[in-house]
């Protein structure tokens, strides 16, 4: 049996032979295939009495891009990476004009227009400052960009809360969705891990250049989505060397401690952070680097008390009780993390940059769980390895044409066990869990977790997109993408108590009936797309087309109604090969200029995304159903590999306004329509039994709008206020419930509820005071009506209401930074303070008793004892950090 490094080094190897047979074919072929990296600028030249000037240079200092105007004066920069430049505009005779602060967005039209006057003084050059224009004619749909200036100064600090803060989106559900609808990608290649279609990394600000979060409709060129796409631009070297760093420490503190015991003294090394980024040139030619590194630990909240040891021996029959714990309080919900960016790029060759970037974590850490609160040392721990990596390569073929390659290898391998070794004398030794129900609320008081699981993903990802501007007008995108998954997961052996000779043991078993252990699939899936981009001054049109592939490459029964081929009489039943999946996908928005302050859009768009791959290849051996009889034996809900891709119609509409020099109103109304969603029906065999299984049954519809104010800075002040009203509803918040429902003897045929996370109103508001190196001052505040819950009066079979029916209370939440910079003699330190959960919130649509609608009592309380002294039933509680960040001058 391979130790757990003998597997990531096995599976590291495989991605980096991939990656190195790719590299060579890549020197040795040239396919001609708009990243979502990069941006465009574009503009137009006059002199200062309105003519177009002809031939003006138009550069980016820093970069070997530019341009030159034509003989309207017009000029395109394609393939700008997304951050702040200073662009320089030369013509003799004429001031030389200097942009400064211009910032460029992944996959948006910067325009900047200039006028030069005619030259009085040799040499004589005219400096502007860029601003961000408050309405922005050439977006579609709902699309926000926050750049690494802004993230700097918000109390953040990974990806995760940045996205959160955006409108639209609640604890990861985009404008109503289900959690696994969203595409993340870093530098315009998926992330995604096809197992749950979640992001395989956990991004630190540090590594951060630009966010951005699509939340409405989005172009053909992203794939594998329903909800929203969150592509993440990170940082890059360059010519000169740049060191940057942050160090913090800190601890939640909280007098409430009722609901948080052990919270009411602060220890600011229980949180600590070290991160350094180094990044310049490297002795060979137009080569630049980019590392960084972070090492972050958390000891968290919640705490356990060593009274018992998992091997302690206890008398269940007498009650009596023999602990041998020495008391102490132990963190259990502790987290460490290591890590860390690469990047190596090189321009040595005319109009081709080739890149090399890698992005890891190694996290491991503990999950709380009350039930082992007086024996912490018996539950298990989680350990998570992920690296994405690759190859990019850009050749420029001319000013108005461009292609890019991208080879990425996604690896991720998570485990979750109390012993890594199914063998190991610790298991034997301790026992399967025991409690005593009449003591300490049926805490387990020996023995330790027996749970097992592993999950690993190898994904080759090739991409490659070929980018024209055809004329002024248009801008042509097209692209093909082609992933390979090693998709492993399932219990790496299992521990079941054995009697033998009358005594009962725990036998390790590599498997067991009707549980394969650890199982290996090999999907594939590809797209294409093309997409087209018009611009006819401030009218702005894009359509595109794109197609989706999948092969699941498994079998199923080819007649469910004798699934495992074992009824007697019946027609035969064989295993059969899944069919491919495919859809295309139309999508088309416009801009349209109402006036130089205002504008219309509107986007609608057909969308679709194979479920996770969990819900295709768990539980789908059908042959465990061989003595499937009515009223048998549960067997859970089957999986299904021939499940379909789900399919989302979305609909967006907004206007935008620039009330005052200083501040931008947008308003958006969007809809969405769910069909094909993950669902189960139930099939019935010829011997009328019945059993569950996945397939597209259900739906779900979501409307809502939103209100957002954006103030740009006045004096030191800049604000943002986004309100949002949204309605999300459908047949059912998990696949699963149909059958959950079932099996309590509910009526599971569908009906139109509330979706679990339908939060009507949100309210997001930042405001910054910030005097450029100096100070800083920010705040974050949220405000969330209750989600749904499901109340119950009484007790017993029949005591629910309606599903949903209920609502949660309403919660405010505020976090705060605050920042002091000095300059030293090589570089800029800031000492800041960082408050989350600032009023020490204690609920925010968490767990509630359905009896009373609260997390704080319940109408039975000495049936409830365990839940009620269960702190993690509440939110986290104020964190203080406290810290210093430095930037090398």
């Amino acid at each position: 049996m391979h130790s757990y490094h003998d597997q990531l080094r096995f599976g590291l190897a495989k991605g980096l032979g991939f990656i190195l047979l790719a590299s060579l074919l890549l020197l040795t072929i040239a396919f001609p295939l708009f990243a979502q990296t990069t941006g465009k600028i574009s503009g137009q030249v006059k002199d200062s009495n309105g003519e177009p000037l002809i031939g003006v240079n138009v550069i980016l200092d820093d970069t070997e891009l530019g341009a030159a105007t034509d003989t309207d004066g017009f000029y395109v920069i394609l393939n700008v990476r997304a951050g702040t430049y200073t662009m320089r505009f030369f013509y003799i005779g004429y001031q030389t004009r200097v942009m400064e602060n211009v910032r460029v967005s992944a996959d948006k039209t910067t325009r900047i227009d200039a006028a030069l006057a005619q030259e009085a003084v040799a040499g004589e050059e005219v400096v502007v400052t860029a601003q961000k224009p408050l309405v922005e004619f050439n977006l579609t749909s709902s699309i926000a960009s926050v750049n690494s200036q802004e993230i700097r100064m918000l109390p953040v600090q990974t990806l995760d809360e940045i996205v959160n803060l955006q409108a639209g989106v609640v604890d990861g559900h985009f404008r109503g969705g289900r959690l696994g609808e969203v595409q993340y990608q870093v530098d315009g290649v998926s992330v995604n891990n096809p197992y749950d279609n979640t992001s395989t990394l956990r991004l630190d600000r540090s590594v951060i250049e630009e966010v951005q979060v699509i939340s409405g409709t989005f172009d053909a060129k992203y794939g594998q989505a329903m909800s929203g796409v969150v592509n993440t631009v990170l940082k890059s070297g360059s010519e000169r060397f740049e060191w940057s760093g942050e160090v913090y420490g800190g601890d939640y503190y909280t007098t409430d401690t009722d609901r948080y015991p052990n919270n009411d003294a602060i220890n600011p090394s229980r949180i600590q952070n070290y991160q350094i980024t180094l990044s310049g040139p490297v002795p060979l030619p137009k080569t630049t680097f980019l590392i960084s590194g972070r090492r972050f630990m958390n000891d968290g909240y919640l705490y356990g008390e060593r009274v018992f040891m998992p091997t302690d021996e206890n008398n269940f029959e007498t009650g009596e009780k023999f602990p041998t714990g020495d008391g102490a309080t132990v963190d259990m919900q502790w987290s460490e993390e290591w890590s860390g960016q690469f990047k190596l790029a090189n321009r040595a060759i005319k109009n081709i940059q080739i890149s090399y970037q890698a992005i890891l974590n190694d996290i491991e850490g503990q999950l709380y769980n009350h039930g082992f609160y007086l024996n912490p040392e018996g539950i298990k721990t989680q350990s998570t390895f992920s690296v994405s990596h690759g190859l990019d390569w850009t050749h420029t073929l001319s000013e108005k044409m461009f292609y890019r390659l991208n080879l990425r290898q996604n690896y991720f391998d998570y485990t979750d066990f109390t012993y890594e070794d199914l063998y190991d004398p610790r298991y034997l030794e301790a026992g399967e869990p025991k409690s005593d129900p009449n003591f300490a609320y049926g805490a387990v008081i020996q023995g330790v977790d027996l749970g097992r699981f592993k999950q690993e993903t190898n994904s080759g990802i090739f991409k490659g997109d070929f980018t024209l501007q055809a004329t002024r007008n248009h801008l042509l995108e097209t692209g093909i993408e082609a992933q390979v998954s090693e998709v492993t997961f399932g219990s790496p052996g299992y521990l079941r108590p054995t009697t033998v000779n009358g005594v009962q043991v725990l036998l390790p078993r590599e498997s067991i009936p009707g549980e394969p252990g650890v199982q290996t699939y090999k999907p594939r899936q590809g797209a294409l797309y093309l997409q087209d981009r018009v611009e006819w001054g401030d009218f702005v049109l894009r359509a595109g087309l794109r197609y989706d592939y999948f092969d699941a490459r498994a079998t199923v029964p080819s007649d469910l109604r004798n699934p495992a081929n074992a009824i007697q009489g019946a027609p035969e039943s064989y295993p059969q090969n899944t069919t491919v999946k495919s859809s295309l996908s139309p999508r088309i928005g416009f801009s349209y200029p109402l006036s130089s302050t205002s504008s219309l859009y509107f986007s609608y768009g057909h969308f679709s995304q194979m479920p996770g791959l969990a819900n295709l290849y768990s539980n789908a051996d059908y042959s465990v159903l061989n003595e499937l009889q009515a009223n048998s034996i549960d067997y859970g809900v089957m999986g299904n590999p021939d499940l379909g891709p789900e399919k989302t119609i979305q609909y967006e509409f907004g206007f935008k306004q620039a009330v005052t020099d200083y501040v931008g109103l947008e308003i958006t109304l969007f809809s969405k329509d769910i069909r094909d969603l993950l669902g189960v029906e139930f099939v019935t065999t010829y011997n009328v039994a019945d059993y569950p299984r996945f397939t597209n049954v259900d739906f779900g519809n979501i409307y809502g709008f939103t209100v957002s104010l954006d103030q740009r800075p006045v004096g030191l002040i800049s604000t943002t206020v986004d309100y949002t009203l949204q309605v999300a509803r459908g047949n059912s918040s998990n696949p699963r419930e149909t059958a959950t429902r079932a099996e309590g003897g509910k009526d599971p045929r569908p009906r139109d509820i509330p979706f679990d996370w339908d939060q009507l109103h949100t309210l997001n508001a930042t405001a910054v005071l910030a005097k450029p190196g100096n100070y800083s001052v920010s705040a974050i505040l949220k405000l969330g009506s209750g989600q749904p819950y499901t109340p119950q009066i009484g007790s017993g079979f029949g005591a629910d209401l309606e599903t949903n029916s209920g609502r949660k209370s309403s919660f405010i939440l505020a976090d705060l930074r605050a920042e002091k910079f000095f300059k030293i003699k090589f570089a800029q330190l800031g000492a800041f303070i960082r408050i989350f959960n600032l009023f020490n919130t204690h609920f925010v649509n968490g767990f509630v008793f359905s009896t009373t609608g609260s997390p704080d009592y319940t109408q039975f309380p000495s049936v409830n004892q365990a839940q009620l002294i269960d702190p993690s039933r509440f939110y986290p509680p104020r964190r203080v950090e406290i810290g210093l960040s430095f930037l090398g001058l």
